[in-house]
């Protein structure tokens, strides 16, 4: 049996910060730099401020833009004040995928320890869009990218993977 070809994922990334602009978005740089490095393409890129109805607004739009099928969003999931990514997603989701975070903050703790707690990293399908909430840290993003997702978003990843059940979604 044959592998399967490589298929591009059409991925948006979106920035969460109320200090970062596009000239020092390192954490959405890395992002965009890691999915086209793997032979995906950018859909779109955007910052908004942590205000839970701009980022609102700008996931729901993704979600219902036919040519967005993965959307990654840096920043807002620590437990400040001013930290609401997961609570803006919440009325989106369609199906919650646990397991995200709860991976990520595993692979997190070999690197910083007990911090890992603070994260509120997490995915959900939002009817037919995956949605990954990262922290806003270039090396949290770097961790999701590298060791969860550069593998889940390629077909040709065994036993399974994401892009394999674009389809059936």
């Amino acid at each position: 049996m044959s592998e399967r070809a490589f298929l591009p994922v059409q991925i948006a990334v979106l920035t969460v910060s109320d200090t970062r602009s596009f000239a020092d978005d390192r954490s959405g740089a890395l992002l965009v730099e890691r999915l086209e490095s793997a032979g995906h393409r950018l859909a779109a890129r955007e910052l908004v401020r942590d205000d839970p109805g701009a980022i609102r607004a700008q996931l729901a739009a993704w979600i219902q833009d036919e040519h967005v099928q993965v959307v990654l969003v840096t920043g807002g999931t620590g437990i400040t004040a001013r930290d609401g990514t997961p609570e803006a997603l919440a009325p989106l989701v369609s199906k919650p995928i646990p397991g995200f975070g709860e991976l990520f903050r595993w692979l997190s703790y070999e690197e910083i320890g007990t911090s890992t707690i603070q994260s509120r990293a997490e995915a959900a399908l939002c009817e037919r869009t995956l949605v990954f909430l990262l922290p806003g840290s270039t090396g949290a993003c770097r961790t999701a990218w590298d060791r969860i997702l550069a593998s889940q978003l390629d077909i040709r990843h065994k036993p399974c993977n994401f892009v394999e059940l674009f389809e059936r979604l």
